[in-house]
């Protein structure tokens, strides 16, 4: 089995091993894409508030996620990494310390569902129909997180050695739940209570606990390259200082995106005989650009291993040629991206019943990113791969903090809140100087050095 692992990641053709980890995931992620939107969609036609109440929630599910992919990100290269140094010890530490820090991360969050959901959103709305839905819909999703923490790291467990497929079927099978239960839980349908905002955050729990579920019994049944266990099990920070050494920067570049979608609905509220609306068409862009965006980070999450694999074993040619094919894929797939949300958004935002004369210009506009943003996204998880994560999270910084907000807060003085989307773009074009710049030294300095 195991020599089997080496030979796959080691010698199999790059294109057709990339494919091959990359569309199972591709294709759970546009499952995923497709539960979050649909999600949004009966929410929308539940009640405009609660659809606004959903899309301010954002910031704290990203959060989550963010915690739980950063993390996954840390062992999954570790564990890779480990896999083709044939350290299969290590490789079983950091399948441990990986479930290990899940179930602490779900503790911080079941905290803040508890104690601070309400005034998470009474910083962004003064509208209290909006703020009691907020406080529902939050308070089921981090109170019950436990699903998507325990979800993820299983799945970047099976990920991490080449098991793409039984990774697919929990996300598959997370999301067909979600996707049944949401109008029963939201309108009551049948025998089931209508629930509102709360049933849509009931659906989205469920759905991720039964596939946590399955992700541990995919694990302990098929999973023979990592034995999980804690039986004299003790915590090792040298494990955990390496998993966060690549994670952490995951992490906070994740979690860099909830602070930017906080402070753009804060600027929003500056156009008070709008702000619903404004609210409401950026939380449909940001529900809708992920069906873009999942694609590309599931085509990352079939490239990272294959790196982290033969950079271990110091296979420089086979770690170039599949960055050079996943920048291919990714920008190829932003382009379909661009012209979807230039040529159709009036169709996009009918979807969720939003303001198409705030919408149209607001989709123009940021979409003009999106290209820049595929190579952007390719060699951020390069850098994470090959163990340069702070290079990484110095670009997702400086593009949403040090950039984005300000420009989009400076486009606000204008009055006019449709420049205020022109911040994106202009972010992206700082952040792909960045990466070009970053990606070169990762060459001349880690990739190159591999011949010698």
């Amino acid at each position: 089995m195991e020599n089997t692992r080496e030979n796959k990641m080691g010698t199999m053709p790059i294109n057709r091993l990339l494919l091959s980890l990359s569309l199972p995931m591709v294709g759970s992620m546009l499952v995923q894409a497709l539960y979050n939107i649909v999600d949004s969609v009966f929410v929308s036609m539940y009640n405009a508030d609660a659809f606004t109440a959903v899309s301010l929630a954002f910031p704290l599910q990203n959060l989550m996620i963010a915690f739980a992919t950063g993390t996954g990100v840390g062992i999954n290269a570790l564990l890779s990494k480990s896999l083709g140094e044939k350290n299969f010890e290590r490789a079983n530490k950091a399948a441990n310390h990986g479930i290990l820090l899940a179930l602490v991360h779900y503790v911080i969050f079941l905290l803040i569902g508890i104690f601070a959901t309400r005034a998470f959103f009474s910083a962004q709305s003064s509208d209290i129909d909006v703020i009691n839905y907020g406080v529902e819909y939050a308070s089921i999703c981090l109170i019950a997180s436990i699903g998507i923490f325990m979800q993820i790291t299983m799945e970047r467990l099976l990920l991490a050695t080449g098991k793409s497929m039984l990774s697919m079927t929990t996300q598959l099978s997370g999301a067909v739940i979600n996707i049944i239960m949401d109008p029963l839980l939201i309108f009551g349908i049948g025998p089931f209570p209508e629930m509102g905002a709360a049933g849509a955050a009931l659906a989205t729990v469920s759905g991720q606990i039964v596939a946590a579920f399955m992700g541990i019994f995919f694990n302990r049944r098929y999973n023979k390259e990592i034995h999980v266990t804690f039986r004299n099990f003790k915590p090792d920070m040298a494990i955990i200082k390496r998993i966060y050494a690549v994670g952490l920067p995951s992490t906070v570049m994740a979690s860099i995106t909830s602070v930017m979608t906080f402070g753009i609905n804060k600027i929003l509220t500056t156009f008070p005989s709008i702000v619903n609306d404004a609210q409401s068409v950026f939380g449909a862009y940001y529900k809708l650009q992920s069906f873009i965006f999942m694609p590309v980070f599931g085509l990352n999450n079939g490239m990272v291993p294959i790196v982290a694999y033969n950079y271990g074993a110091k296979k420089p040619d086979r770690m170039k040629k599949t960055i050079r094919l996943s920048v291919i894929y990714a920008v190829s797939i932003m382009i379909i991206g661009l012209l979807a949300f230039t040529l159709i958004p009036e169709i996009l935002l009918g979807f969720f019943n939003t303001n198409t004369v705030l919408g149209v210009p607001a989709f123009r506009a940021i979409s003009l990113s999106f290209v820049f943003a595929g190579f952007c996204i390719i060699t951020g998880s390069v850098l994470q791969a090959v163990g340069n994560g702070f290079l990484s999270m110095c670009t997702s910084i400086v593009r949403q903090l040090v950039v984005l907000l300000p420009a989009a807060y400076l486009l606000s003085l204008t009055g006019n809140v449709n420049l205020v989307w022109f911040s994106f773009p202009i972010a992206e074009i700082a952040s792909l100087i960045m990466s070009i710049i970053f990606l070169r030294h990762v060459y001349k300095t880690i990739i190159n050095p591999l011949y010698d």
